[in-house]
């Protein structure tokens, strides 16, 4: 199935949600954020046996799988009316939300700004009676003169005065028509999080209600902005859209970044030699082609992954002014989303099309090798891949997580695959007490870390995992010896101790979001997107509204 052309990442991300929804999947009960442990010596690169450091003997226990989203029951006694002709019933009827058991003092503490996330358990009534429920994700962010926004759209109605908290907006797309959604608050649990009643309606019809529970978005449970002796070194912004992925290579630092804000994306270029202090080089646009979303080297070569166009190809013998070579085409409409290199080989995925190999040992100069469309077809297509040990580890969108063998590129073969229902997105592989071990993330509200044994990619278990809040989403793993750095969108950084993979702990971690910069919004795709864990002794992160972040390596 051919899907849409290059979108805006707000509204992938919209789509990758809804389709999530409609899943109506559940999950375990999600634990909140993992207190620190102790921290430990990080081991060798990925690929080594990782170990050694703590002994495991390879055993562990099989976990079910339910997929990201969980069905927690309803989350307030507050109830809406939707008896009659549907066509007749208003969302913004404040009359007919049942509020008689809230709590309007602790509503009326709320702050008047904050940006929000909020898992909602959607009630849809069934032409046979009956009622399904499903898991909807949206966001607000309010304003302290009044205003603000629900799913990114201005509010229609905004009440918070005399212990009532009702918020409501109406949005043009993804889904045809007019859809109108409605909040009223009911309970403040806990300082951060509101509980109340939802309902929808499209094109002035009911469609369907049910409950919520919002948290603000800032420093997940009140912990502080950072632990495990991770300190922030410098912060670069970056000029050119927002900031999404980094590669660090020659003391330089580059950074791509997806069209934002009415600016157009491109690469910015630091001098990293001081970590401390870097030096703006250089910001690279070309005409048309700056939806930017991935990046990788491989000598005096620079790939970025271009969603017009395919891979561009830099040259940075000179690393602090990169010059344009070529564009190598990709298939189909989208060009290429994310790039990895093994060796002399050269992975472009578009998210969209196929996944295309090219031959780079000539790094300037990248030769198509082969393409390669793992199954099931459908309206699945690789996002993102990991090579390891002649495998190639693809997250392959809504067809899960596939498993090749491209150890002879003349005849891939499919191993095996792990179905969890989700986005697909990134993921991470390496060595454990002689097992191979898979640490993968899909991207929805709820997504957490996977950890999956992948020895026999005919029969992969899940053996672990690792949850932050039901409303937040992980975008980008790497795997660094016994350490796992996780770029988790509003949740900042966050690094697991995971020498004994089915048990991962939170050794460090650097919230990065910041609801008070300017720039911030309700989209649950904002924050730390991209990370990179070079042999320096640092940590780097590009953060959609911060930059380029410089961490010490905890």
């Amino acid at each position: 199935m051919r899907l849409l052309p290059p979108i805006p990442r707000a509204l992938l991300s919209a789509c990758v949600l809804l389709l999530s929804v409609l899943s109506g999947c559940k999950d375990a009960p999600a634990p909140g954020p993992s207190p620190d442990a102790s921290t430990q010596t990080p081991g060798e690169d990925s690929g080594t046996d990782a170990g050694t450091v703590v002994t495991w003997d390879g055993g562990y226990t099989a976990l079910e799988e339910h997929g990201d989203w969980e069905d927690r029951g309803r989350f307030a006694p507050c109830t809406f009316d939707s008896q009659g002709n549907p066509s007749s019933v208003s969302c913004e009827d404040l009359a007919r939300y049942d509020l008689s058991q809230c709590d309007a003092d602790a509503l009326a503490s709320v702050e008047s700004f904050g940006i929000y996330g909020a898992d909602v358990r959607a009630e849809t009534r069934l032409a046979d009676g009956g009622t399904r429920i499903s898991g909807i994700s949206v966001g607000f962010k309010l304003e302290a003169d009044g205003g603000g926004t629900l799913s990114g759209t201005p509010f229609r109605n905004r009440i918070m005065d005399g212990g009532t908290f009702f918020l409501s907006t109406a949005r043009t797309g993804p889904l045809p028509g007019t859809t109108l959604t409605a909040l009223a608050g009911c309970k403040v649990p806990s300082p951060g999080i509101i509980t109340g009643c939802y309902a929808r309606c499209r094109d002035g019809r009911f469609t369907q209600s049910g409950t919520f529970e919002a948290h603000r978005i800032p420093w997940a449970g009140g912990e502080p902005e950072s632990s495990g002796g991770m300190r922030l070194l410098s912060e670069s912004p970056v000029l050119l859209g927002e900031a999404v992925d980094v590669y660090v290579t020659k003391n330089h630092a580059y950074v791509v970044s997806l069209p934002a804000r009415g600016i157009d994306g491109g690469l910015t270029v630091f001098d990293v030699t001081d970590r401390e202090h870097p030096i703006f080089k250089a910001s690279i646009s070309l005409p048309g082609d700056n939806y930017w979303n991935g990046v990788w080297a491989k000598g005096d070569a620079l790939y970025v992954a271009s969603s017009a166009t395919g891979v561009v190809v830099f040259d940075i013998s000179n690393p602090g002014a990169p010059e344009f070579v070529r564009t190598v085409p990709g298939t189909g409409d989208f060009g290429a989303h994310t790039v990895l290199v093994d060796g002399d080989r050269l992975y472009a995925m578009s998210a969209y099309d196929p996944l295309l190999v090219f031959d780079v040992s000539h790094p300037l100069q990248p030769v198509l090798r082969q393409t390669i469309s793992p199954p099931p077809d459908g309206n699945s297509a690789p996002h993102d891949a990991f090579a390891y040990e002649g495998r190639l580890y693809v997250s392959n969108s809504f067809g899960g997580y596939a498993v090749l063998d491209v150890t002879d590129l003349d005849n891939v073969r499919f191993l095996g695959q792990y179905v969890h229902g989700n986005y697909a997105h990134n993921s991470a592989v390496g060595t454990f007490a002689g097992r191979t071990i898979a640490f993968e993330g899909a991207e929805s509200a709820g997504a957490h870390v996977r950890v999956l044994d992948v020895t026999d990619p005919a029969h992969i278990v899940k053996m672990g995992e690792f949850k932050m809040r039901p409303v937040t989403s992980v975008h980008n793993i790497l795997l660094k010896g016994t350490r796992l750095y996780v770029a988790w969108y509003q949740e900042g950084v966050r690094v697991l101790d995971v020498s004994i993979p089915p048990q991962p702990r939170q050794v460090a971690h650097f919230n990065t979001f910041r609801e008070t910069h300017p720039e911030a919004t309700d989209t649950i795709g904002a924050g730390t997107f991209g990370i990179r864990v070079p042999d320096d002794g640092y940590v780097y992160a590009a953060d959609s509204l911060r930059g380029l972040l410089i961490f010490n390596e905890p």
